[in-house]
Order: C-alpha cells, then sequence, then structure tokens
C-alpha cells in the first residue's frame, strides 16, 4: 500500500517539514536554476564492496534522504529514502559555500585583494576593507543576523532577493546585487571572529564572475563537476538576473557529492592541503559556532569546517541535515542529503559526528 501524497510543497513553505521531503530533491520545480553540466565521457565508476555498518537508526534519526559511504574510492553503503534515488539531485544548502572554496582555489584569484577591487559598488556598504580571504574564511565585521527562523528583516529580504521566498504584498522585485546596498553596519572588525553570514559566500559568486568574465555555473562544470567524473549533471538556483545563490543553491546527487571528497583525496591540491591545515582556532573558538561543536578542535578555512587530529577530518555543513565528510587520510569519504526538521538541530549534528567518529574507527581498524 502506497502511503499518501505529501501536501503540496510551494514557494512559501518548501523548507518547512514534511514538504522539505518533496521539496528537497525538486529544487528546479519551484526555483529558477542553471545546469552545471557533467562530461559523461569521464565517469568516475564507484566499484561496489558493501559492509553492514549498522547505521538504520542513525539515518532515520536525522531524517536522511541519501546517504553515500565510500572507503578506498570503493562505495561501501548507500541508502535513499523519501522518494530519492542515486540519480535525484538534492539541495546541499551550505554544502554549497564548500564547493565554491573548492572551485575558487582552482581559479588563481588572489585572496589578499579587496572585495572593492572586484565589485566597487559594494565601496559604501559594510564590506569596505573587507578582502576576498576574510569572505573565505567568514570573517567579516558585517552585521547581519543569520537566524534561520526569522520571519522578518534582513534574512527574510536576503532570501526574496535570492527568490527563495515570495514577495509579500508590496513588495518590490528585489537580487542578490542589490541586497548587497541594505548591509551598511559593521559589528566588529574584518579578520576578527569566525562569523557566519551567507551573505559572504553570494557574494564570493559575484567576485568570482568579475574576477573571471564567465558565468558561475560554467566555472563550476569546467573546475570542479567535469574533474570529479560526476554521473550526472548538478544545478544552481539564480534569482532573477541570473545571479546564483552559491551560499546555498546548489543540488547534486549523493554519489556525485562523495565524488567530490574521492576527488579530494585522490588530486590534493595545495589548496586543499591548506584547508587541513589553515585557519584560525582563536577565531573559531570566538564564534557562534563552537556551542554545536562542544570541546572539539575546529577551525574553518576556504568554507570548510576542520576538526583536527592525527587524521583531520575536512567537512562540509548545511542546514536541515546536509553534509560532506573527507578524511584523506583514511580514505574515507561520507556524503549525507536529509530533510530535517529545524534547519541547525544540536542534538542530531551531535549525532551525526559521533556516527562518523564510529565508521572512522570501524573502517581504520578493518
Amino acid at each position: 500500500m502506497k502511503p499518501p501524497p505529501l501536501p503540496q510543497a510551494t514557494l512559501a513553505n518548501w523548507r518547512e517539514a514534511p514538504y522539505n521531503r518533496w521539496a528537497f530533491h525538486h529544487v528546479r520545480d519551484l526555483i529558477p536554476s542553471a545546469d552545471i553540466p557533467h562530461d559523461p565521457r569521464r565517469l568516475r565508476e564507484l566499484a561496489s564492496r558493501p559492509r553492514e555498518l549498522d547505521l538504520a537508526q542513525f539515518l532515520a534519526e536525522t531524517q536522511t534522504d541519501g546517504f553515500v559511504v565510500l572507503h578506498r574510492g570503493a562505495l561501501i553503503a548507500e541508502h535513499y529514502a523519501n522518494g530519492m534515488s542515486a540519480a535525484s539531485p538534492h539541495i546541499l544548502m551550505s554544502v554549497s559555500k564548500s564547493m565554491l572554496g573548492l572551485l575558487f582555489g582552482s581559479l588563481g584569484i588572489d585572496a589578499g585583494r579587496q572585495v572593492t577591487d572586484f565589485v566597487p559598488e559594494l565601496a559604501n556598504t559594510a564590506y569596505k576593507g573587507a578582502s576576498v580571504r576574510h569572505l573565505l574564511d567568514m570573517r567579516t565585521g558585517v552585521a547581519f543576523a543569520e537566524d534561520y527562523l526569522a520571519t522578518s528583516g534582513p534574512i527574510v529580504e536576503y532570501r526574496k532577493a535570492s527568490g527563495w521566498n515570495p514577495l509579500g504584498p508590496g513588495d518590490t522585485p528585489s537580487d542578490l546585487h542589490a541586497f548587497y546596498q541594505h548591509l551598511k553596519e559593521r559589528d566588529g572588525p574584518h579578520g576578527g571572529r569566525f562569523h557566519y553570514i551567507s551573505p559572504n559566500t553570494d557574494l564570493l559568486g559575484w567576485v568570482i564572475e568579475r574576477a573571471t568574465g564567465r558565468r558561475y555555473a560554467e566555472l563550476m562544470s569546467e573546475h570542479l563537476w567535469r574533474p570529479i567524473g560526476a554521473e550526472h549533471n548538478a544545478y544552481i538556483t539564480v534569482d532573477r538576473l541570473g545571479a546564483p545563490r552559491t551560499a546555498g543553491g546548489m543540488c547534486v546527487t549523493a554519489r556525485d557529492l562523495a565524488r567530490v571528497g574521492q576527488w579530494m583525496i585522490e588530486q590534493p591540491s595545495p589548496w586543499v592541503r591548506d584547508m587541513e591545515t589553515g585557519g584560525d582556532r582563536a577565531a573559531w573558538d570566538a564564534g557562534s559556532f563552537v556551542a554545536y561543536f562542544p570541546g572539539m578542535p575546529m577551525r574553518y578555512r576556504s568554507q570548510w569546517y576542520v576538526l583536527d587530529g592525527d587524521a583531520p577530518l575536512v567537512f562540509a555543513l548545511g542546514i536541515h541535515g546536509q553534509n560532506l565528510f573527507v578524511d584523506r587520510r583514511n580514505e574515507l569519504v561520507i556524503a549525507k542529503l536529509s530533510s530535517q526538521t529545524l534547519p541547525l538541530d544540536g542534538a542530531r549534528i551531535a549525532l551525526t559526528m559521533r556516527a562518523v567518529s564510529q565508521i572512522r574507527v570501524r573502517l581504520a581498524n578493518g
């Protein structure tokens, strides 16, 4: 007997449960998007060597839609739910930021330059004096509350500008680039504490397009999606004028997300190696995310999180339970796509970190 159909997902409710169970892997049915083509001639095949990891309870409790584990390049575990399949692209939310971090490292743009060198239109905003590196490491002093549950204020206007929220009565259509003119206030120095705000990453997308004179989706295809041997096209949401939502709008399959991690293991550029060693522990400890990883030796570098240890764990995190974990030393990749109810759920973040730790120990011991 088939389960009853889910209620209708719309632009007004698509990130809320239960609508997100369908919407997170049908995003382009709701929001304009741009393709990120793969190259079918460069497919990276994944050998299959299944292992029993006893993850059923963890996957259920974290409302996981797609889950892939690669060990030494082989597919050892895979799971799908809520209508997902191996061919279903699912939204990455802020794991999109980490995809940008990888792309940026391949473009040769000087991260030490000022943001306004590339986007002079922001000379009268809070981004004056900020470097591109400040954006990459989430260390700008721009005042912006990343409150995912807010029903009004700057973050809601930001989502309207990106096309993620519907306009309200009397609203004037906006766009991502125009939104930055509203960010005039500072709440600290550039280069200070870890201060996570998504507009930093969308601004990086703008910097990339200005520096290269090319569209972001084309660059992502050329420099990341084709080289990893992706099996399917990815896509990214765009605003009404075509600006990409690089902070959260990329949609990919679970296997292709895992292929990103495998590529990082097999083709570790100096940029990827810098992710493992760079970043500022003191800046992280002074930031607002430390409560989600209590007692853990953490850093943030080039849009990636780093858990220090004998084998550093580099990982990406997105709201509602999206993750990519890469342990280069142990040749382990874990990709997780979910439709969790809360945007940031401390209990489920902790559960995920414990599960990843257990998988690492189990596989390291053979």
